[in-house]
């Protein structure tokens, strides 16, 4: 019983969904805590946390892992740099743009929303970038600027050698990037931000929602969508785009940014396009040869099906990626029909039926929502974004104790994935 009390303090104070992390690293986090103050048991450490703000920032460091790194989800900020210039000459002039990265854990984000800025031959003076984080340890470190190796992955690595200078075992970022952007310590539910309201051209929130109870995600969300601008653009993680179209915002239509706007806005989209090809979570992960048609028995062939022209049969891959192309772009009639075209035409697959799933979760059909997410799952356990949809809708219609049991599973995978 004695845990429960530091459970709903995590819970009031960041939002924390426990399940989501798991009881054992808040167990853990607790015991180093405890040994930090001497303290005999977690009775007397709770007495502890009340008397001190510092213990209790100190707790929720203890439980907080961040985990990021320089030009994550390259696709969002191409297709940021198109989105910016196509602002840039809306305003005309009228001010600089605003961004906001949130959480910006230890800096890698808004310092690489910076560099693809400035590398795009946008000046200092004509953007400026907010980075907020609830961890004053990851905004310390952030505003040091060093960077180590973990920092640094992928194999496009050309804008350590522009912006960096290295040092002993890591680098140090230059003083033309960091004065681009302003850090600072942060809730995202803080009513304060209300001061911010529509501030934001640009507001990248990504993989923050996997560790709040659904209430929470409601909640953040609709901060979220407040902060960007009637023109802005909002964006997430690639398996949080369900809950904003519930909450009045629609994709932008830019292939894999994962970038929404209001669903009256008027954003343009611009004709750049990606420079370069990154792995899809829409895409399969291991493309297989498309399997061997398969005969009908011959007691259910009938003279009309004999005698049925064949459907041109494209290649898996290419089918996929067309799916994954016109859900992006908001054509879902097409979506849909590719969907059911590629069920015709080969083995089920995981990706198919949580596109399925996402189709019909978009047109309010919650019941068929439940039967392709499941489906999903029976075919591949860990599928991370049917995991976190599947969650929502269960939650939704009441179902905590299911929901929380999917959460958990969702963030289990999130943290197997990046390790």
């Amino acid at each position: 019983m004695s845990l429960q009390r530091y459970f709903r303090f995590l819970q009031e104070r960041i939002g924390l969904d426990v399940e989501s992390v798991g009881e054992p690293m808040v167990e853990r986090a607790l015991r180093q805590r405890c040994a930090a103050l001497e303290a005999t048991d977690l009775d007397d450490y709770w007495l502890h946390l009340q008397q001190s703000a510092d213990e209790q920032q100190a707790l929720i460091e203890a439980v907080i892992v961040p985990e990021t790194w320089f030009f994550r989800y390259p696709e969002s900020f191409t297709a940021l740099v198109g989105l910016a210039r196509t602002r840039l000459a809306e305003l005309a002039g009228e001010r600089p743009l605003r961004l906001l990265s949130l959480p910006c854990s230890t800096g890698e984000e808004p310092y690489s929303l910076a560099m693809a800025l400035l590398d795009a031959g946008l000046s200092g003076s004509s953007f400026h970038i907010d980075g907020t984080d609830i961890s004053p340890n990851s905004v310390a470190k952030a505003q040091q600027a060093v960077y180590g190796r973990n920092s640094f992955r992928g194999n496009e690595l050309a804008f350590r050698e522009r912006h960096f200078h290295k040092l002993e075992d890591s680098h140090k970022l230059d003083e033309r990037v960091c004065q681009q952007v302003t850090l600072q310590v942060g809730n995202v539910l803080d009513p304060a931000l209300s001061s911010r309201n529509g501030l934001y051209d640009f507001v990248f929130c990504r993989n923050l929602l996997i560790y709040f109870d659904v209430p929470t995600q409601q909640r953040v969300f609709e901060v979220l969508k407040r902060l960007v601008h009637a023109q802005g653009v909002l964006f997430i993680g690639p398996a949080e785009g369900s809950l904003l179209a519930r909450l009045g915002m629609r994709p932008l239509g830019i292939a894999q940014s994962f970038a929404y706007v209001r669903q009256d806005g008027s954003t343009s989209v611009p004709e750049a396009r990606p420079r370069r090809t990154v792995a899809s979570p829409f895409a399969p992960r291991s493309p297989l040869p498309p399997p061997a048609p398969v005969p009908a028995p011959r007691a259910l062939r009938s003279p009309q099906l004999a005698q049925a022209a064949p459907e041109p049969r494209e290649s898996e891959s290419e089918l996929l990626a067309s799916i994954a192309r016109q859900a992006n772009a908001g054509d879902s009639a097409q979506a849909l029909a590719g969907c059911q075209r590629y069920l015709r035409q080969f083995a089920p697959k995981a990706q198919v039926y949580y596109w399925l799933g996402l189709l019909s979760d978009t047109d309010g059909n919650a019941p068929q929502a439940l039967v392709h997410y499941r489906k999903a799952l029976y075919l591949d356990p860990q599928h991370p974004e049917a995991l976190v949809h599947l969650a929502a809708l269960l939650a939704a219609q009441g179902d905590e104790a299911g929901a929380r049991r999917l959460q958990e599973r969702a963030a289990r995978v999130g943290r197997e994935s990046e390790r």
